[in-house]
């Protein structure tokens, strides 16, 4: 049986730790191939045998390590059951759907009771799997309420506002509680006590000075009763989750972060309670334990409001996706969920709407905003025969179009399917992470337990020795580690996707930062992929000379340069003929030409007796005339005296561009050159590749002369010709081994052999044609400014990553020592566990906050 992916959301991961953790649970499942857990995204993905396991199992090895799964639970009437067998096909049916977990069907109600993971399935496939085997499937209002975003957004919001609720009572208690001991600790309200023991004094003179010292201490411990009833609440309400998951932990023979919360703020509560109790003399330390839960507090829910904006672009993709689509169905307009559209129907769309599916435009003409997806902000004009890609916005004119790539096969979900696969995968910079977060929480228990054993030794008394041991507990961030890698990742490939370029994976990205060479496949890559005319050449017939007023075309369809303004009858009669005579021809090089006269507005006439000659040419009757189009070969072959024309030739195949003669009647008119024309954004967008040091080379089958031609126009620094397309990907290992990190850019189906040998393999395309599959960038416009934009972004992503990892480790590294005292025998100064605790939770916002600076990145 193949192997399976499910997506599970998991609740209560607050660090490094519990990443490891929840991994190394899933692992030990037998027929668990492969498990990867992020904590930025808080989902697990896990590849695994469903022979050999169940999705139960899955998820029962998460709760037994002490986390949580977001499930949704949906009830389905089914209709057409009539015995056990038909719940039994149900129920095997059901559970065949990737992130089912669960499925028990009731003969008795007719009803499916199904629990699975919104991450990997919806309602839509869960009907759809019931009805393939043969049954019918009731729809009951609210039954969306399982899509994926809805319901795991619901319980991100309940897990937030839990949050709140706890720092809310944190701050209530835990404030007053500060305030109060600090006032009494630096004598702001001892005149209180002065004036207390002066009233007593002359209420009963005969009272003795111990007597009355007595007096005043019982009033002192009715304050430590005070302090004991403010820090409970936090302590047992707001620090609930930590104890929780600390016990979770301990059962499972490991530990994380609410461990050190837990042991940090226990030790402070209950060294002040045993004190308090016994009635023995010292200072108490309740506002220490409750300070160190809010303070930490504080830190988890701003950590968890900035994480939620780390997935904005994914979320915004989400979004994109329209509801409904209005379909023709029995000759009706009929709107229906865009869920229920089928692969051939046709859907019409109207202006202002968007568009719901994949598809080609049947009828109609409209200018498409297609800058959600592509990242292209100029609308793209659209007719019968074009692509259209799903949820972009149909701006103008009304169309039909007929559905071809429908729910997770349409361009958007394969974005937002490789984007969240990207934001869950782990760079291999995470590898010494995930290595130092497997012991830091042990290493920093046993730290804490040597500073107070070493104090204590000292000679400073249990209580200091005790102070020194809270701080490093709390002090310790795993967090800050945990959290520096995936939450770069997470907004450096959202950045990407909104400006139209797809990252495959983190490692992808890593190795993108360092590209040094970039290969372009020239044909679709550099140039427009499909010949078009370029120049018309009209031979004076009178005087036997080359027109001196030849005019060029620009790149783009073929329109008048502004330093040529001679496009005058005779080259209109010369291109007219041409293309009448090409109208027959199958060949790229005649459409070209016939596409030309098109788009001039010229009509062309019916070609009578038409023959073409394979590497020659074509010859037809157009209007009574004998026109050849073709090579030199043809023309000498039919005695036709060129003139001048063969140096004209010449000068043209020097440009890279194949050179038509043009005769009627046996007297030669001209020539037309085709050639495949450079994208106007190409030579910008090599140039700057060059200006960031990474060296440009073209490969291409043409010869080297039409190869150096192109080459010329945008300005790259090797030419490899001539290259046989078996022989491409032996051109990136030549480059690989000059020591560069090699990028190969293609179309990403015709170049797949050197896609996977270049360092990092990059498609370029357009929309819904790019194939996304084939490479670790995919560009969704053909456009490539956008390889440095990559470059940029990737190179970007990593600083942040260095910065934040930096920050993680230099952050533990010196204030842990701090914490521990390494200052008190020189100055006497200790770092108070209270600040410990503000320190540790400032430091994982600052890795988020770093982290979500990303989405304003310059991209050029």
């Amino acid at each position: 049986m193949a192997e399976q992916q499910i997506n599970l959301p998991v609740t209560g991961m607050t660090c490094a730790s519990c990443v490891m953790r929840v991994e190394k649970a899933l692992k030990k499942v037998p027929g668990v191939a492969e498990a990867s857990v992020n904590l930025a995204t808080e989902q697990a993905a896990v590849r695994f045998d469903p022979a050999q396991v169940k999705p139960q199992q899955i998820q029962a090895a998460v709760e037994a390590a002490g986390y949580g799964i977001v499930t949704d639970r949906l009830e389905i009437p089914v209709t057409g059951m009539t015995c056990a067998s038909c719940v039994m096909r149900v129920e095997k049916a059901l559970k065949k759907v990737p992130g089912v977990i669960d499925a028990s069907v009731n003969l008795s109600t007719e009803g499916a009771s199904i629990t699975y993971s919104p991450a990997s399935s919806s309602f839509a496939e869960l009907k759809l799997a019931i009805e393939n085997a043969g049954y019918g499937v009731i729809e009951t209002a609210g039954a969306d309420a399982g899509e994926a975003e809805d319901v795991e957004a619901a319980a991100r919001a309940r897990e937030l506002q839990d949050k709140r609720r706890k720092l809310i009572v944190g701050v209530a208690f835990g404030l007053p509680l500060f305030l109060i001991s600090m006032s009494r600790d630096f004598g702001l309200i001892s005149p209180w006590w002065i004036g207390a023991a002066a009233a007593l004094q002359q209420q009963m003179p005969d009272m003795s000075m111990a007597e009355m010292m007595r007096t005043v201490a019982a009033r002192d411990d009715l304050l430590n009763w005070l302090f004991l009833a403010l820090a409970t609440p936090v302590q047992f309400y707001s620090g609930r989750d930590y104890y929780i998951h600390a016990w979770k932990a301990l059962r499972a023979r490991t530990a994380n972060m609410d461990t050190l919360i837990a042991m940090g703020s226990s030790v402070a509560y209950i060294y002040s309670l045993i004190l308090l109790l016994s009635g023995a003399s010292g200072h108490v330390y309740f506002e220490t334990a409750a300070l160190i839960i809010t303070l930490i507090l504080v830190g988890k829910y701003l950590e968890a409001r900035a994480k939620s904006q780390t997935g904005a672009a994914i979320r915004a993709l989400i979004g994109l996706q329209p509801k409904t689509a209005r379909v023709l169905r029995g000759g009706q307009e009929v709107d229906v969920p865009v869920a229920d559209v089928r692969k051939g129907e046709i859907v019409i769309v109207r202006p202002g709407e968007k568009i719901p599916v994949d598809g080609t435009i049947i009828s109609g003409e409209s200018a498409v905003d297609e800058s959600m997806v592509t990242g292209e902000s100029l609308p793209v004009e659209k007719g019968p025969g074009d692509s259209l890609i799903g949820a972009t916005i149909n701006r103008s004119g009304s169309f039909q179009m007929r559905a071809v790539r429908v729910g997770k096969e349409t361009a958007l979900a394969q974005i937002i399917r490789l984007v969240q696969e990207a934001q869950g995968s782990r760079a291999p910079v995470q590898r010494l992470v995930d290595q130092v977060a497997s012991v830091f929480v042990p290493v920093v228990i046993g730290l804490a337990l040597l500073t107070f054993l070493a104090w204590l030794l000292a000679g400073v008394g249990p209580t200091q020795a005790m102070l020194f041991a809270v701080a490093v507990l709390v002090i310790a961030c795993p967090c800050a580690l945990g959290l520096a890698t995936p939450t770069a990742i997470m907004v450096g490939t959202g950045t990407g996707a909104e400006h139209g370029i797809l990252i495959k994976n983190a490692e992808s990205l890593e190795r993108a930062a360092n590209i040094s060479a970039v290969i372009l496949d020239k044909t679709g890559t550099i140039t427009q992929g499909k010949p078009a005319v370029t120049d018309v050449t009209m031979l004076d017939v009178e005087l036997g000379m080359v027109n001196a007023g030849q005019s060029a075309f620009h790149e783009q369809r073929g329109l008048l340069s502004s330093e040529h303004s001679t496009f005058n009858i005779q080259h209109s009669t010369l291109l007219r003929l041409a293309a009448s005579a090409e109208s027959r021809s199958e060949h790229p090089l005649g459409e070209a030409i016939v596409a030309e006269a098109k788009a001039r507005g010229m009509s062309l006439a019916a070609p009578e007796g038409f023959k073409a000659t394979a590497g020659a040419g074509v010859e037809a009757t157009v209007e009574g005339r004998q026109v050849l189009v073709g090579t030199m070969r043809l023309m000498r072959e039919r005695g036709v005296d060129l003139g001048d024309l063969p140096a004209e030739v010449e000068r043209l195949q020097a440009e890279g561009k194949t050179a038509m003669l043009v005769a009627a009647d046996g007297v030669a008119l001209g020539v037309i050159a085709v050639a495949d024309t450079v994208k106007p954004s190409s030579a910008a967008a090599v140039a700057a590749l060059r200006a960031r040091g990474v060296t440009v080379a073209m490969l291409t089958g043409d010869n080297r002369r039409t190869a150096e031609a192109i080459a010329a126009q945008v300005g790259v620094d090797r030419v490899l010709a001539e290259v046989l397309p078996q022989e491409k990907s032996a051109e990136v290992k030549r480059l690989q081994a000059e020591g560069k990190v090699v990028a190969m850019v293609g179309d990403g189906v015709n170049d797949a052999p050197a896609l996977a040998q270049a360092d990092v393999g990059i498609a370029i395309g357009t929309g819904a044609d790019v194939a996304m599959e084939a490479a670790d960038i995919t560009l969704m416009r053909g456009d490539l400014s956008s390889i440095a934009q990559a470059i940029i972004l990737s190179q970007a992503t990593m600083r942040t990553i260095r910065w934040n990892l930096f920050w993680a480790f230099i952050y533990n590294v010196i204030l842990i020592p701090l914490a521990a005292g390494t200052l008190y025998p020189l100055t006497g100064w200790q770092l108070s566990p209270i600040l410990a605790a503000g320190a540790m939770a400032f430091s994982s916002v600052f890795v988020v906050s770093n982290s979500l600076r990303l989405r304003g990145a310059k991209l050029g």
